[in-house]
C-alpha cells in the first residue's frame, strides 16, 4: 500500500493542467515534467522500448514470457489533468481507517467531504483515502491509472513466473481537452487490443459511451434606438434566449442518468447586435443523436422565419460510441469480467457518461474498453481515491494479462 501510495503522491504534486485554448501539443509545457518523469519511472523498473516522442506521447513494452502465440494487449491512461480546476500546489491528505462521517478537507474555507452528500464515501469505510485540501482537485483522474499500470507492470517483471505476453503500455496528454488520442501511434503501439484505466468505481468496466458533438448558435441582431425601436430592433439577446427555451426543458444533464442523451449550454455571450451560444450535444443512442442535431438546424430554421436570415448554427462530431467498434470483438471486455470476478470484484458493467481516449482509439483500429481507476469527483476541490481501489486496479490488470496468456487464440 505505502508504495503506491508514495508513486502516486509523487505525481499528483506535479501540475499537469491541460489547456484548450493552446494548440500545441502537449497544451501545457509543463505536462512534459511529468512526461519526463514517467519515462525515467517506466525505465527504472525494467520496461524495454520506453520512448516519448515530441507530442509527449510515452509507450513501452514488457516482452512475453511465454513461447504460446499470445495477442499483444495495452493499458492506457492520460497524464494531465483538468482545466475545469487548480491544479497547482496539490496538497493531498491521507485518511486512514476512514470512520465513514465528515472530513474536513480545509478547516479555514470549512470545506467538508461529507457521506450525506457525497454517499459514495460509505463504500470504502474502514478504508485509506486520499483526498485534497479544499483548495485544488487531485489529479486522481488519472494518475491513478497510471500509478496502477506501473504498479503493475513492476509486479509482472518481479514475477516472471506469472505467465503473460508482450504488454503494451502508453500514456497520453491532453485527454481532458479532448485531444489525448489524436497524435497515438496505434500502428506503432503495435497492441490488439487495449484497454484505459480511467473510470472510476472500483468495478467499473465501460464499453459504451456518448456520441458526442458540440454546436455554436451564432445571432445576428439589429441595434435601434429603443424609443424608436418597433419594427425595427432585432435583439439577439432576446432571440438567443428564445432558442434555449425551445430546446427540450428535462434533457439537461441535472435532469438525465443512465443512457439518457441531453443538450447542455455550457457558455452564452450577447449584445444586441451579435450573441452566441455554445453547447454540446450527448447520446448513446446515434439516432437519436442524430435527431438533437436535426433539432438545433430546425430551431434555426424556425427562429429564421420569424426574424429572417440572423441565426446560423454550426454542429461539429467530436467522437462516437465505441460500442459499434468493441462488439465485434466482445472477449476483451470478457476478458476484462473474468478477471474481475477471480478477484471477487462485482464488474459495474455500464454506459459512460462522456466520453475517454478509449472511444477515439476504437475508431483508430484499437479497440479499448475502460476500467476503473478508482477515483470519485474528478475535476474539484472534492475529488479523493481509495487506497484499496488502486490496489485492486492493479491486480486486474495482472490478471488481464495472465487470463489472456491462458488463453487459445490460435
Amino acid at each position: 500500500m505505502q508504495h503506491i501510495i508514495d508513486r502516486f503522491l509523487s505525481y499528483v504534486t506535479i501540475d499537469t493542467q491541460s489547456d484548450a485554448t493552446s494548440d500545441t501539443t502537449p497544451s501545457t509545457e509543463k505536462q512534459w515534467v511529468l512526461a519526463h518523469k514517467l519515462v525515467a519511472d517506466l525505465k527504472a523498473i525494467g520496461m524495454h522500448d520506453v520512448s516519448v516522442d515530441e507530442n509527449a506521447y510515452i509507450m513501452a513494452t514488457l516482452p512475453s514470457n511465454t513461447d504460446k502465440k499470445v495477442p499483444t494487449i495495452g493499458f492506457i491512461s492520460h497524464f494531465d489533468t483538468s482545466p475545469d480546476f487548480s491544479g497547482t500546489n496539490v496538497n493531498p491528505q491521507i485518511i486512514t481507517n476512514y470512520n465513514g462521517k465528515d472530513i474536513v478537507l480545509n478547516k479555514e474555507q470549512n470545506i467538508i467531504l461529507s457521506p450525506d452528500y457525497f454517499e459514495d464515501l460509505l463504500l470504502y469505510k474502514g478504508q485509506t483515502l486520499i483526498t485534497t485540501d479544499g483548495t485544488t482537485l487531485l489529479g486522481a483522474d488519472d494518475k491513478a491509472g497510471i500509478t496502477e499500470i506501473i504498479t503493475a507492470m513492476e509486479y509482472l517483471i518481479q514475477h516472471p513466473e506469472i505467465t503473460h505476453g508482450t504488454i503494451k503500455i502508453g500514456f497520453t496528454p491532453d485527454e481532458e481537452i479532448g485531444r489525448g488520442a489524436h497524435k497515438f501511434d496505434v500502428e506503432k503501439f503495435g497492441a490488439a487490443w487495449a484497454y484505459t484505466m480511467d473510470g472510476s468505481q472500483i468495478g467499473e468496466l465501460e464499453y459504451e459511451n456518448f456520441n458526442a458533438a458540440s454546436a455554436e448558435i451564432t445571432i445576428k441582431g439589429k441595434s435601434v434606438h429603443p424609443g424608436y425601436a418597433k419594427n425595427k430592433m432585432i435583439n439577439s439577446i432576446r432571440i438567443a434566449n428564445e432558442f434555449i427555451a425551445l430546446l427540450p426543458e428535462n434533457e439537461v444533464p441535472e435532469k438525465t442518468t443512465d443512457s439518457e442523451g441531453f443538450f447542455h449550454v455550457h457558455h452564452i455571450t450577447g449584445s444586441i447586435e451579435h450573441s452566441k451560444i455554445e453547447l454540446i450535444i450527448r447520446d448513446h443512442d446515434y439516432d437519436k443523436f442524430e435527431e438533437r442535431k436535426e433539432l438545433l438546424r430546425t430551431l434555426t430554421n424556425t427562429l429564421n422565419n420569424i426574424y429572417g436570415e440572423s441565426i446560423t448554427v454550426v454542429i461539429k462530431d467530436q467522437y462516437f460510441n465505441m460500442r459499434e467498434k468493441i462488439a465485434p470483438v466482445f472477449h476483451i471486455v470478457e476478458t476484462a469480467k473474468e478477471a474481475m470476478e477471480a478477484l471477487n470484484i462485482t464488474p459495474i458493467i455500464k454506459p459512460i457518461r462522456g466520453g475517454t481516449d478509449g472511444s477515439q482509439l476504437s475508431f483508430m483500429g484499437l479497440p479499448c474498453p475502460n476500467i476503473f481507476a478508482g477515483g470519485h469527483n474528478f475535476h474539484g476541490k472534492y475529488e479523493y481515491v481509495p487506497v484499496e481501489s488502486m490496489q485492486s486496479a492493479v491486480k486486474v490488470i495482472v490478471k488481464i494479462c495472465e487470463i489472456t496468456a491462458l488463453k487459445n487464440y490460435e
